[in-house]
C-alpha cells in the first residue's frame, strides 16, 4: 500500500476536522419544502446536484488549483480561488466554502513537516484551493484526487440526507453505492476539462440554499 493512498482516504475521510458535517448545501430546505421526501427524491437531487455543477464546476476549478500547485503558480491559484468563490450563489455557500478553507489551512499548519508557508500567501483561502494544496503536498495522483474530492461531497449530502428526511442507514448505504457508480468518469471528465468548459447552473440548488438561510427551524449551517 502506498502513502499516497493512506493521505488520499485521510482527506476523504468525514473525520477531517474542516465542519463539513454541519453543511447540507440547501439539502435540509429541500426536505422541509416537501421537494425531497424519501431516498429515491434524495438520489435525484443529490445525485443532480454532482451531475450538472459539483463535479462539472467545482471539480473542474479543483482540477485546474491542483495543477497550479504543480507548476507553482501562485497568481494563477490566486485567480482561480477569487472565481470560485465568487461563483458561491448565495452567503451560506460563500461562507461555507471559507469557513472550511481557514479550518483545513489552520489543520495543515499544526501538521508536522507540512510546508506552511503554501498557504500563507492567502488570507481566506477556498476549500478547494486549501484541499488541493494537502492533495498536491501529499503526491496524490490528480484524477484520484479529484475522485475522492466528489466522494466526500457525496458522503456527506447523504449524511445529511439520512439526518433530514429521515433515511436508514442501509438505505444511505444504497445511495452511495448509486453516486459512487457516477464517480470515475465524472472525476476523469473533470480533470480533463478545460475551464471555460466549467458550469454550475442549478436554479433549484441556488433556491433552496437561498430559502434555508431563513428558515424558522434547522439542524444544518447551510
Amino acid at each position: 500500500m502506498s502513502a499516497s493512498l493512506v493521505r488520499l482516504l485521510q482527506l476523504a475521510s468525514p473525520a477531517l476536522p474542516v465542519g463539513a458535517y454541519t453543511y447540507s448545501q440547501g439539502l435540509e430546505w429541500a426536505v422541509e419544502s416537501g421537494a425531497v421526501r424519501d431516498e429515491a427524491g434524495a438520489l435525484q437531487w443529490i445525485g443532480g446536484c454532482l451531475q450538472h455543477g459539483v463535479g462539472r464546476f467545482e471539480a473542474v476549478y479543483l482540477a485546474h488549483m491542483l495543477r497550479a500547485w504543480q507548476q507553482d503558480e501562485p497568481a494563477r491559484l490566486a485567480e482561480l480561488d477569487s472565481e470560485f468563490i465568487a461563483s458561491r450563489e448565495t452567503a451560506e455557500l460563500r461562507g461555507e466554502t471559507l469557513q472550511m478553507g481557514h479550518s483545513l489551512a489552520r489543520l495543515l499548519a499544526d501538521l508536522p513537516e507540512f510546508p506552511k508557508q503554501r498557504l500563507e500567501g492567502f488570507a481566506e483561502p477556498s476549500f478547494p484551493l486549501a484541499w488541493s494544496c494537502a492533495a498536491t503536498v501529499w503526491g496524490l495522483e490528480p484524477k484520484a484526487a479529484v475522485a475522492a474530492y466528489l466522494w466526500a461531497w457525496a458522503e456527506n449530502q447523504v449524511m445529511a440526507a439520512v439526518k433530514a428526511i429521515p433515511l436508514g442507514q442501509t438505505a444511505g448505504q444504497r445511495l452511495l453505492l448509486a453516486l459512487g457508480a457516477r464517480l470515475p468518469e465524472l472525476a476523469g471528465a473533470a480533470a480533463e476539462a478545460a475551464l471555460a468548459s466549467s458550469h454550475n447552473y442549478l436554479p433549484a440548488f441556488a433556491i433552496a440554499s437561498s430559502r434555508h438561510e431563513t428558515q424558522y427551524t434547522r439542524l444544518f449551517r447551510s
